[in-house]
């Protein structure tokens, strides 16, 4: 009887005692399918135990040793043998974060998931098209299907997983907002609003204006007019594109030069976030057909030529000349 006792406060003072971990080994990772006996095999290979037979008496004494999980963890270093087991019991894994931005390429997006240390990298090499593949997408083209927000995972969680989670978010809210759309618009189909959110969200930073750029487009397509907007140029020139557009630029034909070209360009141009999808589904019901910058980020908005003519040297060659 004393024998027990002494052993059970003998565990006790281990399971409350803390482990002075080295820097080296407070970063750990199990992993997944692990039973408890291979968990405690692991902490002593990564240099959190010193031997695993304590940790696993522990366990099993609380009753915790069916609800351990794997994943990657961040431990204090001094960090108790209970607090670990409660830790892998709660499945407090270390998180890693990654921030979509509207506007933003797919390929900085990509781009940004290869720079992220907390994401496992599965994809590198591979096509637009075959990663599409792996999302389950009919599309071949990736600009424009994935959600712009923050999302979080568990470290070494694949890249595809990632990608998947974005893209799953943008056909879920572009079909919810497909639904709701206002009636009678120049559509064929959700795509082809997604396109028009992507060139709403790169004309303007202004949530209030974006309604009234919808509508200007919206208006030039129904009168089968070019949209004639900068940033669809801007995509077309790709690498060539130096911070300048140039009236050479404005008459080279590519696909997605709508000074050149009729309609919508054939894909979405960036991440448009849901500001800009709401705009191209609910337009503000207005007459202008033009927009030109006042150099502050917002616009002024005309009905006809000669209007716009004016508000372009009243503001674009008043802000060239300063």
């Amino acid at each position: 009887m004393m024998v027990a006792i002494g052993l059970i406060a003998w565990l006790a003072y281990y399971a409350i005692s803390p482990l002075k971990l080295q820097p080296n080994s407070q970063e750990v990772t199990i992993q997944p399918k692990s039973g408890l006996r291979s968990i405690a095999n692991q902490l002593v290979k990564q240099g959190v135990l010193n031997e695993p037979w304590r940790f696993i008496l522990i366990a099993k004494l609380l009753n915790k040793q069916s609800y351990l999980q794997a994943g990657n963890y961040t431990l204090n270093k001094n960090v108790s043998p209970y607090q670990l087991l409660l830790s892998l019991n709660h499945g407090k894994t270390t998180q890693g974060s990654i921030t979509f931005i509207e506007g933003r390429t797919f390929a900085q997006m990509h781009e940004k998931i290869i720079k992220n240390d907390a994401i496992k990298q599965t994809i590198t090499g591979l096509s637009e098209s075959e990663m599409m593949k792996l999302m389950g997408s009919d599309y071949r083209v990736a600009e424009g299907l994935f959600f712009p927000d923050t999302f979080y995972f568990d470290r070494n969680t694949a890249d595809t997983v990632i990608l998947k989670r974005s893209y799953d978010a943008m056909r879920s809210k572009l079909a919810k907002a497909w639904e709701g759309r206002d009636t009678n618009l120049p559509y064929k189909n959700s795509y082809q609003a997604l396109i028009m959110a992507s060139i709403i969200e790169k004309e303007t930073g202004k949530v209030s204006e974006r309604p009234m750029i919808a509508g200007v487009f919206i208006n030039r397509l129904r009168i089968g007019m070019r949209l004639q907007t900068d940033p669809t140029v801007i995509y077309g020139m790709g690498a060539r594109y130096d911070g300048n557009i140039r009236k050479k630029d404005l008459i080279a034909d590519t696909p997605y030069n709508t000074y050149t070209r009729d309609g919508l360009p054939p894909t979405p141009i960036a991440m448009p976030g849901i500001a800009a999808i709401d705009a191209a589904l609910h337009p503000e019901k207005t007459k202008a057909l033009y927009f030109v910058g006042k150099g502050d980020g917002s616009h002024v908005f005309s009905n006809n030529l000669v209007e716009h003519n004016l508000a372009v040297v009243r503001y674009q060659l008043k802000n060239n000349k300063q």
